[in-house]
């Protein structure tokens, strides 16, 4: 957060939330995506009972006006609404290890060897 801002919370204000796809991937770029994280904003919000004002969902990230929650804190909620996503579309498609060509094992290490 840059310096000089503030938060404020338990005013009773409305917040205006984004955050983006992890390394900006379209995650939310198919119906399915899209649905499934809607289904979870709502089991989130029906838990916590908070409002959505409105909300836009874009291929690699989300914008969000929601009140504050009457049970927990804004932050609790969206933590909760990102990590049943991450779960449910994790469980789904696993994440690759290693990026492609990278290979996997062991080797000496020698003085005087150099790595690339």
């Amino acid at each position: 957060m840059p310096w000089g801002l503030k938060r404020f919370h338990e005013t009773g204000a409305l917040h205006f939330i984004t955050w983006s796809c992890c390394d900006r991937q379209p995650l939310l770029g198919t119906p399915e995506s899209r649905d499934l994280l809607l289904n979870i904003l709502e089991q989130v919000r029906n838990r916590y009972r908070f409002g959505v004002v409105g909300f836009v969902v874009m291929p690699e990230h989300l914008h969000l006006l929601m009140s504050e929650p009457l049970m927990g804190n804004v932050s609790s909620a969206i933590c909760a609404v990102k990590l049943g996503f991450t779960r449910r579309v994790l469980s789904e498609k696993p994440p690759p290890l290693a990026k492609p060509g990278h290979k996997w094992g062991t080797r000496s290490i020698r003085k005087g060897d150099t790595f690339g």
